[in-house]
């Protein structure tokens, strides 16, 4: 059985949100980083990289994937995987688009 308290969050209109850029939501004490792909679809992951904790809303996307802004570790927005030769991994969330408007699933 399955007990999770699951929190919607609104994070603006599609429209707002600019391509391949990053925006950071804020929720209490979680920072999140929100980001609209060239293809319209919509990916969230912790604000932070796991190495020395780049901003990540800051990065360079590339694809599927975040760049840190740092020290350029290559993160997948699908999983959160760090990719080779660094290794690591960040939290991804939920995210749906309904209307014009986008949602962020916190847990």
């Amino acid at each position: 059985m399955v007990n999770q308290s699951i929190t919607k969050v609104l994070v603006g209109s599609i429209h707002e949100l600019p391509d391949r850029l990053g925006k950071t939501v804020r929720v209490g004490e979680r920072e999140v980083a929100v980001f609209k792909l060239s293809g319209g679809s919509v990916r969230a992951v912790e604000n932070r990289c796991p190495h020395k904790g780049g901003v990540l809303s800051e990065g360079i996307i590339s694809g599927e994937f975040v760049f840190c802004p740092m020290h350029d570790w290559k993160i997948c927005l699908d999983d959160g995987k760090v990719q080779e030769p660094d290794h690591g991994c960040v939290k991804t969330f939920k995210t749906s688009i309904e209307g014009n408007e986008v949602y962020l699933y916190l847990e």
